[in-house]
């Protein structure tokens, strides 16, 4: 099956999908650039189409309100937008960690580029850190992905990723998540963002705060199953797959991942407690829900139903201690 990652870069640990290109620490955005496969350009061009007429060939004409987006150095057409869609190159997505990275203590630690380049991302570290019970560490990272297909819009994200299990999560304060979207019919402001986004990184002790309840407040098992029924259940099956059994194979995951299998759940700040539950299904999203290929779990887990799965995940554990 074709790897729906095409390319990425990344500094440390080799990434759970073996793909990629390692780096050494702290590499200039040039070098990123590079390895990452995002050095080429999104180049446009108008629609056309060849109009047949009786005993011809037919004639070339233009349709001017879409043009085509394809890639400078393989010429691969990307999608066909609308006159108004702003592009976000490669680059700009690099670019936008320059100054945070020389500057601001940020660490670049993956880029890449998804679907042949209809999707690309780069995710760093920002400096923040905090331990909970028993050694769980959780670190935060900013992400920072953009599509020029319409799917998505350039969104920057502050997350958060458990150290023992890789697992991650969006920061959300008060049930609103701290995403900073600008949809592909304005333009593209890095500055713009990341003033906003200093806002969206102060959030970061009051999220850790509640993180710390959830691992202070112990679950009862009817609770367990009542929260894994919540959240589970409501997530649609698969066109191929009942929903019924769909829902009753990662019911059976969660739990298991939660009771004893799921990495770091026998730490003190996960055993038997909301945090323990929260990450039984982040784990499952994005390590083990089924999907056609690790790069297309990554996929949903940080832009599709997965991570939608994990939203509802947290709003459901910040119940628990209301």
């Amino acid at each position: 099956m074709a790897h729906l990652v095409q390319q990425m870069a990344y500094v440390g640990a080799e990434p759970w999908h073996g793909l990629g290109n390692h780096l050494p620490a702290k590499q200039p955005i040039e070098v990123w650039q590079r390895e990452a496969g995002m050095d080429w350009q999104i180049m446009e061009t108008p629609v056309r189409f060849m109009a047949d007429t009786a005993g011809n060939l037919g004639s070339i004409h233009s349709f001017p309100e879409q043009k085509v987006l394809y890639r400078s150095d393989t010429k691969d057409a990307l999608s066909v937008v609308s006159q108004r869609y702003q592009v976000v190159q490669p680059r700009e997505v690099l670019e936008f960690y320059r100054d945070l990275t020389e500057v601001s203590g940020y660490e670049l630690e993956t880029a890449g580029v998804l679907k042949g380049g209809k999707k690309f991302w780069a995710l760093a570290k920002t400096g923040q850190s905090s331990v909970l019970k028993g050694s769980d560490q959780v670190t935060g990272y900013l992400l920072l992905a953009t599509s020029c297909d319409g799917t998505l819009a350039t969104t920057a994200t502050p997350t958060t990723i458990r150290v023992v299990c890789n697992n991650t999560l969006t920061i959300a304060v008060n049930g609103a998540t701290q995403a900073i979207k600008v949809p592909h019919n304005t333009r593209f402001d890095p500055q713009a963002i990341k003033q906003q986004l200093g806002i969206a990184v102060s959030h970061w002790d009051g999220f850790m705060y509640r993180m710390r309840t959830l691992a202070e407040r112990k679950v009862k098992s009817h609770e367990a199953m009542n929260y894994f029924l919540k959240v589970i259940c409501e997530a649609p099956a698969s066109a191929t797959e009942p929903l019924k059994l769909a829902n009753e194979r990662a019911l059976k995951r969660v739990q298991a991942l939660y009771e004893g299998q799921g990495r770091g759940s026998e730490l003190e700040a996960a055993k038997q407690t909301a945090w323990g539950l929260l990450n039984a299904v982040t784990e499952y999203v994005d390590h083990e829900r089924r999907a056609r290929s690790d790069e297309y779990r990554m996929d949903s887990a940080w832009f599709g139903q997965g991570a939608a799965i994990k939203q509802r995940a947290l709003d459901a554990a910040l119940q628990l201690v209301a």
